[in-house]
């Protein structure tokens, strides 16, 4: 049965878990509920708990104070996960995901300790965006969860961030990630403080508040909380709902924070049996959860036992077994793009028109390009967001629309990635990319290739829908070696004249990069 490890770098933690997992008997994991705790709903055929290690390693600590990890925290964490490799190695994992949240990725050291750990442990660590955590979160709430057609607010709160996604049947409708978290409101509103009184109080609520209020107005309705988080187990024990499994009562939870803020940590500690890293973060903790109930009007919260790291073992067992939805994955990603193409009022139409006829040509000319498929998908999210910069301004849309793209959350879309999106839509028009840009140059040289070849693929696509008309309803392109050209087959209104002039103008990157000449034609089969 195959091994799989995740490990979490957190704020106030670093954990690792490692499981054996078989393929279900269902045909697809995406359908078994998995548990933090090992449990998982009685599908042992699934998967089994083989190690649960956590180190109380607070690295958010220096971070949220200063800027910086402390070197006696660095060697810490990779004291602690060279402990964990040992144990991935005596467990002869198969396949593992490292990953680290808010502290390292905010940390002006963080590439530091990143390389210490990958020389010093073995392990290849990955500061992942706040964005991703709330992918892995949802990922692991939706396996767990039947949430059928509620509207349901995923609310993860950490120790330096807490990221809400909104759920509509299931989907991710508003994502974002906040800078409030236990230890980072721990350090800022608490250091050296026992207590806390009405004044800190005050002062965390509208910390708390001045960061909902961004997300306030995507939210319209919530049916249902979802709350994870290293505080939720606790919660859970100590505030259960009546008559409700797996839910934490917020009345319940208010009371308890009225008693708990007037004593000190270490009488938290021994009367509700805490460990000494929960005892003090408990308080901010409740918090974020109880200021979220009362903006979202909500008597309970649903606690899934999941966390990132839930995700991350579903998503490496999925891949294993060859059971990863890449096509619901990437309808995701374009949904994603959508939601941010409507932020910024763009042509709709015409960014899915263009997408089309750029994945279009993207599929005939695979002789040519040798790219691949998430190749694709990364041109089909540049070509629908190429003139998000309208909103701004049209003179220089494509640089406006880079800075919109690199600078925005795309769900599923690594931070490299969404540099090449934003590089391919800045280079669909106007100069073609140049080492001297720096927007060009700080990409990698593989990076920089493939904005080169898609950038000229998008550039006959947005020229086949000059007029934002849909005069061109297809394209069929043969490739003609021997005539050192290739054949576009067109489909739709033969009044296209703009679209031709435009073709002929942008067209020249394509000739350049692939030495290529383009000659236009009626599609025969229409």
């Amino acid at each position: 049965m195959p091994r799989f490890a995740a490990i979490d770098v957190g704020s106030n933690a670093i954990r690792l878990r490692i499981v054996d997992a078989d393929r279900p008997s269902s045909g697809s994991a995406r359908q078994l509920p998995l548990l933090e705790n090992g449990e998982n709903g009685g599908q042992r055929d699934f998967l089994n708990e083989v190690v649960t290690l956590r180190s109380p390693v607070r690295l958010g600590a220096e971070v949220f104070g200063g800027g910086r990890l402390a070197p006696s925290s660095i060697g810490r964490a990779c004291e602690a996960l060279r402990g964990f490799r040992a144990e991935m190695d005596r467990a002869q994992v198969d396949a593992y995901r490292a990953v680290a949240t808010s502290a390292v990725r905010e940390a002006k050291n963080g590439a530091v300790l990143i390389e210490r750990v990958r020389r010093e442990a073995g392990i290849e660590l990955e500061a992942i965006e706040g964005i991703e955590e709330a992918r892995l979160i949802q990922l692991a709430v939706t396996r767990r969860l039947s949430l059928g057609s509620q509207r349901a607010l995923l609310i993860d709160v950490g120790g330096g961030s807490t990221e809400l996604t909104l759920l509509d049947h299931g989907q991710a409708e508003y994502t974002t990630s906040l800078p409030i978290g236990t230890v980072r409101l721990l350090e800022t509103f608490m250091r050296g403080a026992e207590t806390m009184n009405h004044a800190r109080q005050r002062l965390i609520e509208e910390t708390i508040d001045r960061a909902l209020a961004e997300a306030i107005p995507h939210i319209e309705r919530v049916d249902t909380l979802v709350t994870t988080g290293g505080s939720v187990d606790t919660l859970l024990d100590l505030c259960p709902a009546d008559g409700q499994k797996g839910a934490i009562d917020v009345s319940s939870a208010r009371a308890l924070f009225k008693k708990m803020r007037e004593v000190t940590t270490e009488e938290r500690r021994n009367t509700w049996n805490l460990r000494p890293d929960r005892a003090d973060t408990i308080l901010p903790a409740l918090v974020i959860f109880l200021r979220c109930a009362d903006a979202f009007q909500q008597r309970t919260w649903i606690a899934p036992g999941v966390g990132v790291s839930a995700g991350v073992l579903l998503e490496l067992i999925d891949r294993h077994f060859d059971v990863w939805d890449a096509h619901r994955e990437a309808n995701e990603i374009l949904e994603a793009c959508a939601r941010l193409g409507r932020r910024f009022k763009f042509d709709e139409p015409h960014a899915l028109h263009v997408g089309r006829l750029a994945t279009q040509l993207f599929d005939d000319l695979r002789e040519v390009h040798a790219f691949g498929h998430r190749d694709r998908l990364l041109l089909r999210c540049g070509a629908m967001l190429h003139d998000v910069g309208d909103f701004l301004h049209y003179s220089g849309h494509h640089k406006h629309s880079y800075y919109i793209i690199l600078h925005s959350d795309i769900m599923g879309i690594h931070p490299e990635e969404r540099a090449i999106i934003a590089n391919i839509a800045r280079y669909h028009r106007k100069g073609p990319p140049d080492n001297a840009h720096v927007n060009f140059r700080e990409l990698s040289k593989e990076a920089r290739g493939k904005v080169r070849g898609l950038a000229a693929i998008l550039r006959i696509a947005d020229a086949l829908d000059r007029e934002h008309r849909q005069k061109v309803e297809n394209v069929r392109t043969v490739v003609d070696r021997e005539a050192g050209r290739i054949v576009l087959y067109l489909r739709g209104d033969k009044e296209r004249e703009l679209e031709e002039w435009s073709l002929e103008n942008k067209a020249s990157m394509w000739r350049e990069e692939y030495d290529l000449d383009v000659q236009l034609a009626e599609d025969p089969i229409a």
